[in-house]
């Protein structure tokens, strides 16, 4: 098996696994850790919007190659073997009819808040410095 074929396989199992992680949120059996965790993983991984934009040099593939994947391996570990199997198996019959990839929009708005926290943040700490230097 090349590099490309054992890259293809894990992205595949990347991508089932956070559909898996989509349908254990609603699993009767699901830990509420696990849910929190997993709700958190999902909604970044389906958010249309980076927590770190990819036109960042180096680090804005950090969050694609190792973040994410530590993430959603970290809540698939807190899973139950049974929850797992069963949101496994559903996420597989969803890749196998070929529907839409799912969205999160609300990933994108805590990403979007985030963002802005962030930068009210910096604002906040940067205010005194900008007042006395410029006022």
């Amino acid at each position: 098996m090349s590099l490309i074929d054992a890259l293809r396989r894990w992205a595949r199992q990347l991508k089932r696994d956070v559909l898996a992680l989509w349908f254990a949120r609603r699993h009767p059996l699901t830990p509420w850790h696990a849910k929190a965790l997993g709700a958190f993983v999902v909604a970044y991984a389906l958010s249309p919007i980076d927590l770190i934009p990819d036109f960042i040099p180096v680090l804005g593939f950090v969050d694609d190659v190792i973040l994410l994947p530590g993430l959603i391996w970290l809540t698939l570990r807190l899973l139950p073997p049974q929850v797992l199997a069963d949101s496994r198996e559903q996420a597989q019959a969803w890749m196998d009819a070929r529907r839409e990839r799912p969205r999160s929009r609300m990933g994108a708005v805590v990403i979007v808040l985030l963002w802005v926290a962030v930068a009210a943040a910096m604002a906040v700490w940067a205010w005194p410095w900008v007042r006395n230097r410029f006022g």
